[in-house]
Order: C-alpha cells, then structure tokens, then sequence
C-alpha cells in the first residue's frame, strides 16, 4: 500500500470494530459518534495530505521494502538531511493541527523505526522476538497503519509494585502461555487516540522491580482484537461537534483516551517482543534510540504548539491594545524567548548527532531532554499568562446566537476592540479561551505536564545523565586560585 488516504484509514476503522464505552455506552461506529468522529477526520486529513501533490514530498520520503514512498516518520536516518527531512515533515504535520493532537500518526512511526533501528537488543531475549519485532513495523509501514501505545499501570496503589497489588489482575500482565501465545489480563492506561487507532504498542517504562516477571511484556495488537475494550473518558466539548465559532479547536482537536482492559485476550506469539524479563523491559529505552527518534517529533509538535499559544497571547493583547504595557510585553517576551530556545535546541540536537555503529545517524538526547522538561514548564506558564492578557474578558464573551438576536446591536457595539471589530474580538477571544480556559484547555496543559512521564524524574535524571564534570570542572579551577591557607604547611 504504501500511504493510504483518508477515505481507507476511515473505512478502515468501520470494518474492524473495536469495543468502546463512553458514558455507560458502547460505541457501534466511532467514524460517526461525536466524541471520536471529529478526531477521526482531522487524522484522516493528515492522511491525505501524504498524497497531496503539495506535501507529498515532505510526509511520504521514506521508501518500503518494495519501493512505494511510505510516511517520513519511518525514514531511519542516515545523514542530516535525513534530519532534516524528518523535522520538517513533523513541522508540516504539527501545523495542520496547531500541535494539540500529541498523539497524530507520526509519533507511534518514529518509535517503531527506532525499534527496527534498534533490533539487535530485542534479539538478546532469541532471534525470534527480533524477527517478531522486524516483521510487525514492515506490517504497520507498509499498511501505514495509525498506532497508539498505552504504558501506564492504572493509578491503584502508587507505593507498591504489580506484583505487590490487591490483586494480581489490576495491572496488565501474562496469565498463562500457550501454544498460539500469551494470554494477558488486566488494564493499562493512557491510550490517546485509542478509540480512532487501528493498534496499540504495550510494553513498560523502565520502572519494574523483581517479582514483576508477569508484567514485563512488549507486544502488539489490532484494537478491534476480542477480549480486548476500551473505556473512554467523557468528552469534553459535548454538543460542540459543529460549534466551531464558540470552540474553533476543542471543536476539532480534542484527543480522545481511554483506559485499556485486557479479558484474558490471546497475543499471538509473532505479536510478542518481549517475553516476562525484567532487566529487558527497564533496558529497551538505553538499548534503543527510541527516545531520540521520538523526541525529535515530539520536539517540533511541542515547538508549534507554544507558538501558537503566544500567538494568541498577542492577538488578545492586541485586540485590546493591552500591549502598550510593560508587564504584558514581559510575559509575551518570555513566550518568545522560549519559543527560540526551544528552536535552537531542536536544531543543536541534529547538528551534534552521533553516527551508531550500524550507520544510523541519532540526533543528541541531551538538548531534546531539556526541551521535555522545559515545555511542562513553560506551556503552564503560557496558559497562566493568556489567563492575565485577556483577563474578565475571558469570561463574559456573548454566544455566536446572540448576533441574530435583539441584543446584536449591543453586541456589535459594545465589544469591539480597540484595534478589531465586534465579531474578530470575539473570535480571538473564543479561540484564546479553547487554549487557556475550558476544559480542552486543562487537557492540554495537563497533557504537556505528563505526556513524556514524571516531570519529577525526568529533572532527575537530568542530574544523573547531564554533563555535570563540565560544570564541576571550572569549580575546582576557581578553587585552584585561593591556594592554601597561610601558614597550614607547618601544621
């Protein structure tokens, strides 16, 4: 196949039901239920924008195994303009959604090439699960199949381990083995997009103890596999499908998740990548280079995001002529410092890339890691100022009703601006409340906190694995300079 079309990826979903509930229902078709259909078309119009004449060149520059152009994300690169290629296909994609899905086809892809890039380790568990692994990305590439990944136990008992739980069940682990494979049981959880994604990915991060043996599994499976549903959280914009005046994002952009429950459900042994081994599991993010591979995109969809929320932190101030004032510059002057930092650390990370021993050219972590711990930073930090910028205004914007109403007069009047009429205030308004906010909003934020794990741990492993003796290095020449005390020699 090489790239499919809107159209297939959509047609796609209706032939392999999967079973979802949302709000005590099950969903028969998520292509048409407002809490999914909405975010089904916007992938689908990613999809098709891989075979539009115009980006083609950027999202379909990798080749498959028999020729055809398959999606960017799967490009294992070799050289910088491999790189390069590979951020301004993220970039394009990022753009057409304004970065608020987090979760759009390229990133699942860029963690699979970095797997298939990185297949020498899974063969320390046999040749087998290498081979497993190896064919599985070939199948996703090749069908251009839309991935989701669920990595998460579910928030039980946080101070025990899986296998310390009230019951063995909670978190998703293998019950028995079989001949055609394992049969695993239990939830995971957060699976973004998993009600509109053909797969899912499971393995785990690198957290488990001893005594986790059962838990420690990589595999994948078609979310339409038996035993295997969904349940979703409720929507957040109800109502809102077609109110894209009053919501012109959350009415296009929301990002569904759901928890994942798995009732005794067969994981073929082809599907099967790593087989209940501790050590394997907590080393596949050392082993491979999926977090550079992943931070790349991640990087550029991080970087447009926060640019479109300083943008609208402009646009309100603007509208109201609230930029003449030197706090309201400041904190639009830091948005705009960061949104350069965060640029020249995405393009730091591809000039100083490492060629590994196979010839696969791997971007440096360090600048992509100080962007994922910057950005659950910043982003708040950027919501809480368009929260100032646009002030009570925020709160008392008239409902699009109102201008076929007796009232429009007054409506048309009284909220112009100072630099824009009545119904572009209002929009620009609208739209900087979908990012500050409404319950989208929360989402999103929420989402830029934890999408890359533990804000916490990820600050401390920059202690652990940053270049501390560069630092320390010119500590200890300064010190140099004080000599030693006078008169200690004769002590």
């Amino acid at each position: 196949m090489g790239v499919r079309s809107g159209s297939e990826y959509l047609d796609h979903l209706r032939s392999h039901p999967r079973e979802v509930w949302v709000e005590g229902q099950r969903v028969e078709d998520v292509t048409r239920h407002p809490a999914f259909g909405r975010t089904a078309r916007q992938v689908a119009r990613l999809y098709d924008l891989q075979s539009d004449p115009e980006h083609a060149k950027v999202l379909a520059a990798a080749v498959d195994a028999g020729g055809r152009s398959c999606a960017t994300a799967f490009l294992v690169p070799k050289s910088q303009q491999d790189l390069r290629v590979r951020r301004a296909a993220f970039e394009t994609v990022a753009e057409q959604t304004f970065g608020l899905l987090g979760r759009s086809p390229d990133f699942m892809n860029t963690m699979l090439a970095a797997f298939l890039d990185g297949r020498d380790y899974f063969r320390k568990a046999g040749a087998r699960f290498e081979d497993n692994l190896v064919r599985y990305v070939e199948h996703v590439r090749d069908n251009d199949l839309f991935l989701t990944h669920a990595l998460i136990t579910p928030q039980n008992d946080r101070s025990k381990a899986s296998h310390e739980q009230a019951q063995s069940d909670l978190h998703l682990g293998v019950v028995r083995e079989t001949d055609e494979g394992l049969i695993v049981r239990g939830a995971r959880m957060l699976a973004t997009m998993g009600p509109v994604a053909d797969e899912v990915l499971i393995y785990s991060l690198p957290m488990l103890k001893p005594g986790d043996e059962r838990y420690a599994v990589a595999f994948a499976l078609p979310l339409s596999t038996s035993g295997l549903r969904q349940i979703a959280r409720p929507p957040f914009e109800k109502g809102l499908v077609k109110d894209h005046y009053e919501h012109p994002l959350a009415s296009r952009f929301e990002e569904p998740d759901s928890l994942l429950v798995f009732d005794d459900v067969l994981v073929p042994w082809d599907r099967v990548f790593i087989n209940q081994d501790v050590e394997l599991s907590n080393g596949m993010y050392g082993g491979t280079a999926v977090r550079q591979f992943t931070a790349q995109q991640t990087s550029v969809r991080g970087l447009v995001k926060l640019k479109l929320i300083t943008g609208a932190m402009i646009a309100v101030a603007r509208a109201i002529k609230a930029d003449i004032h030197l706090h309201v510059q400041n904190m639009i002057g830091e948005c705009l410092d960061a949104i350069e930092m965060v640029e020249s650390c995405i393009v730091r990370a591809e000039l100083e890339a490492q060629a590994a021993p196979n010839g696969t050219l791997r971007p440096n972590l360090r600048p992509y890691h100080a962007i994922r711990t910057f950005l659950p930073t910043i982003y708040p930090r950027a919501v809480e100022y368009l929260q100032k910028v646009g002030a009570g205004g925020l709160l008392m914007m008239p409902a699009e009703s109102d201008f076929g109403s007796p009232v429009a007069r007054d409506v048309i009047k009284y909220y112009q601006g100072a630099a824009t009429g009545s119904v572009d205030r209002i929009r620009i308004f609208k739209l900087a409340w979908d990012l500050c906010g409404d319950a989208f909003a929360s989402r999103q934020m929420q989402y830029e906190r934890y999408y890359v794990g533990d804000p916490v741990r990820l600050l401390a492993s920059s202690y652990h694995e940053g270049n501390r003796s560069a630092c320390t290095a010119l500590v200890d020449r300064a010190m140099e300079l004080a000599g030693e005390p006078a008169g200690m020699s004769g002590n």
